[in-house]
Formats: C-alpha cells, sequence, structure tokens
C-alpha cells in the first residue's frame, strides 16, 4: 500500500513538474511580429506616411550582458536638444512606438525607438516582463547620454511591457527628466490572474509556474514587479491607461501613482481599451502630454 502511495504521489510529481515547465515556456515565450507585420497594423490604423519622410539612423547597443539592441533615431527636422526613448508592447516592435512618435515629434523631440529584447530584429529570447529589459533600457539611456551632445532633456516613454520597462528602470536612478507609463502593468502576477479568472484556471498554477521559472530560465513571477521600483523615486511619471482596458486593468496605473514619491499624473481614456488610447482619443493624449511636459520643463 505504501508502495503504491509513493507510486501515486511520484507520478503526480512528473505531472505536475511537466505542467510547470509547460507554463513557464508558454508564458515567457514571445510570439513575435515581423517589422512589416507591425507595420501594416500602423497603417491600418493611422497615418503613418510622415515616417516615411524622416531622416533615420540604424544602429545597435550593446546591453550590460552583450545582447545587441536594434534602435533606430528619428531625427527632428528642426534643431531639438530634447530626446526621447520610446518602448513598445510586448509582441510588437518599434513601429509600434509610431503612434506616440509623431507627438514628440511635434513638440520639437528627436525621438528614439527601438525592438525590446527578444523582438524584432532583436535575436530571440525569453521575456521577463521587465527585469532584463528595464536593465536594457537603462544601458540605451547611457548610451543616448554618451552618443548625442547638447541633451537639455531626455525622457522614456513605454507602453504596456514597454510602460512596465521605464517603471522597472526608476530602480537604477537614470538621468532622465520624465516618464510616460501608458497602460503598464504593477506585477505580472495580477495579468495573469486576471487571465486565469477568465478562463477559469486554478490561481495555483501560477505558483508552480514562478517557481518552474526560475528553476529553468533563472527569473520567477514574483520578481517581474515594477512597483517595486518607484519606492523613493522622484522623477516625474505620467501614467494613461485605458478606463476601459480588460487586460491590464487600470488599478495597475492607480496602484504604481500611490507608490511613486514624486510628482505624478493619472490620466484615464475613456472608453479606451488595452494599448489604444492614443488611437481613441489622440486630441485628449497629446494634450495631456504636452501639458505634462510643460510641466517639467518650467522646474527644470
Amino acid at each position: 500500500m505504501l508502495k503504491a502511495i509513493i507510486i501515486v504521489l511520484f507520478l503526480l510529481l512528473i505531472v505536475a513538474a511537466v505542467i510547470g515547465f509547460y507554463s513557464a515556456k508558454t508564458t515567457l515565450s514571445i510570439p513575435r511580429q515581423t517589422l512589416d507585420g507591425a507595420r501594416r497594423w500602423q497603417e491600418d490604423h493611422y497615418d503613418i506616411s510622415w515616417y516615411d519622410e524622416l531622416e533615420k539612423t540604424d544602429y545597435t547597443v550593446s546591453s550590460y550582458d552583450g545582447y545587441l539592441v536594434h534602435v533606430q533615431f528619428l531625427h527632428n527636422h528642426l534643431p531639438a536638444d530634447q530626446y526621447v526613448i520610446i518602448s513598445h508592447g510586448y509582441t510588437d516592435n518599434r513601429f509600434g512606438a509610431l503612434k506616440y512618435a509623431k507627438m514628440y515629434l511635434d513638440l520639437g523631440f528627436h525621438v528614439i525607438i527601438y525592438d525590446l529584447r527578444g523582438h524584432g530584429l532583436n535575436e530571440e529570447t525569453f521575456c521577463t516582463y521587465s527585469v532584463r529589459e528595464a536593465r536594457d533600457l537603462l544601458t540605451l539611456i547611457e548610451d543616448t547620454r554618451s552618443r548625442y551632445e547638447g541633451i537639455k532633456m531626455l525622457g522614456i516613454h513605454g507602453e504596456s511591457l514597454g510602460a512596465a520597462t521605464s517603471v522597472a528602470c526608476l530602480k537604477y536612478h537614470p538621468q532622465i527628466a520624465f516618464v510616460v507609463a501608458d497602460c503598464g502593468f504593477s506585477d505580472i502576477f495580477g495579468v495573469l490572474e486576471n487571465g486565469l479568472k477568465a478562463s477559469r484556471m486554478p490561481a495555483g498554477i501560477l505558483k508552480l509556474t514562478s517557481v518552474c521559472a526560475k528553476i529553468r530560465y533563472g527569473f520567477s513571477l514574483a520578481e517581474m514587479r515594477p512597483i517595486d521600483s518607484l519606492k523613493g523615486n522622484e522623477i516625474p511619471v505620467l501614467f494613461i491607461h485605458g478606463a476601459d482596458d480588460p487586460f491590464i486593468l487600470p488599478e495597475n496605473s492607480e496602484r504604481m501613482q500611490a507608490e511613486t514619491s514624486g510628482y505624478s499624473e493619472l490620466h484615464l481614456i475613456p472608453d479606451a481599451v488595452h494599448a489604444e488610447s492614443a488611437l481613441k482619443d489622440p486630441e485628449t493624449y497629446a494634450a495631456v502630454l504636452r501639458e505634462f511636459l510643460q510641466r517639467i520643463k518650467d522646474n527644470l
């Protein structure tokens, strides 16, 4: 009888391990869009004809661990001493940043867009939902300051995973003037829990997934908490979130705003779902951004 119980427990352990490692692989994998596919999506949803007319410079930056990040610099046709680095969302690539790039160009910024780790033209790898990605962004900030002279204002702007990455980067106290975080998550556990509720899957699978992710990839889901980077933060942050976002709930931005120590704003865009605030109400979005940046400039 004891032998049978041991065999059953052993089989259950094997099943749990298979489920856990499969779940970890699925959760941390990146279904990549091609650059052409991402560009077509942008063209179908708003005008990007201005992009082809820009002077652009492509280059790569070696991150903290030697990983190469593909970057594109969008030159403002006007003399500018303001720069912004825009981080796109999960599965997307640099073209996902274009919906924000035009706003910054119109405000007199040079714009830097890039492919996040594991996305776009970069080498395939797994996603750590802001952990490694934040260190990549820090490297880009440092590279930008060394590459371009006369920078008076440098900020970062992110959408979804890019927003979480931008917030998580604050733990390193980067030399930047502002952060714009659009529909970012405060911790990946909450996003996945929300998804499990919708699919009626047992919540306990997340803990198993987290353990297996740590074993296989070296990072647990519990480490993927951008909100922890806001403790003691004094860099101004503009949080924007679609009021009807069903994927990353607006309360993520609300919690993060409550956590930061510095100046912050939170704007919920009515009727906007995930990552579509700038498309749902571009005029309001541009006005909120312009007024926030003016307040930052007035206090520099």
